[in-house]
């Protein structure tokens, strides 16, 4: 589903992300787990074009995002197929980042009628049946101001799964929740988790990652450092910066 090859990124001439290397196959979970500042939302945010590259291979369901040549010059396809590999893909944020101004309902049904061109007929029904999945259908009239954070997020799930993208990618989904509202939001990602949703998560749940995810990714410092199936990595972690972080956390 998604193939990243060699992935470098820099800002600013300092280097984030330095060759870093990640598959994840169709109804995969991959927690991406590590210190703040070790380049993992970077990553996420070049997998779906929020950040350009500057090096390094991008391949989306076997479609190139970007490429780079034998003389180093990395270069994206044409803006019109940009947008419709990013398509496939749906981003929850760590911010929510929902339309204040726009009820509950509003906001899953405004992208997938201005960018699909979806009649609002069309859309509610599934709308409501999303809300519904995520346990909101009763606050479909609802702004945003009057939910609860693990409501917002919920909320942000159910408008990037009406999109209908093949693959979710989850930004610290939980990081700007106090600890009692994070519960729901991991109930949901499990749940979608169960439906074999492929997902790719940037996390520091380490339960989740546990628990929910075929694999996990440790990264440091702009590097991947080890990767491998989670009861293995946690279990037996190899490399000594990862050890050290997992003692840390758990």
């Amino acid at each position: 589903m998604i193939s990243a090859r060699d992935i470098c990124k820099s800002f600013g001439g300092q280097q984030v992300l330095r060759k870093v290397s990640l598959d994840l196959l169709r109804g995969e979970v991959v927690a991406v787990i590590g210190p703040s500042g070790s380049g993992k939302s970077t990553f996420l945010r070049c997998l779906n074009h929020l950040e350009t590259i500057d090096s390094g291979h991008l391949e989306i369901e076997g479609e190139v995002l970007a490429a780079t040549d034998a003389a180093g010059v990395c270069s994206y396809v044409p803006e019109a197929q940009i947008r419709r590999i990013g398509r496939k893909m749906g981003m929850v944020f760590q911010s929510f980042n929902l339309f204040p101004h726009l009820t509950v309902l509003e906001n899953v049904i405004e992208a997938p009628m201005v960018v699909k061109g979806l009649a609002r007929a069309q859309i509610v029904p599934r709308a409501e049946a999303l809300l519904a999945k995520v346990g909101l259908l009763e606050k479909r009239d609802s702004y945003p101001a009057r939910l609860s954070g693990g409501q917002k997020q919920r909320v942000a799930i159910a408008r990037a799964l009406a999109m209908e993208p093949d693959i979710l990618l989850f930004d610290e989904p939980t990081s700007a929740l106090d600890p009692e509202l994070t519960g729901e939001v991991l109930r949901t990602m499990r749940e979608l988790a169960q439906e074999h949703m492929t997902m790719l998560v940037v996390t520091h749940e380490m339960g989740f990652a546990r628990e929910v995810a075929n694999r996990v990714a440790f990264m440091d410092r702009g590097e991947l450092i080890e990767s491998g199936p989670a009861a293995q990595f946690f279990a037996q972690p190899k490399h000594p910066r990862t050890q050290a972080f997992l003692h840390n956390m758990l």
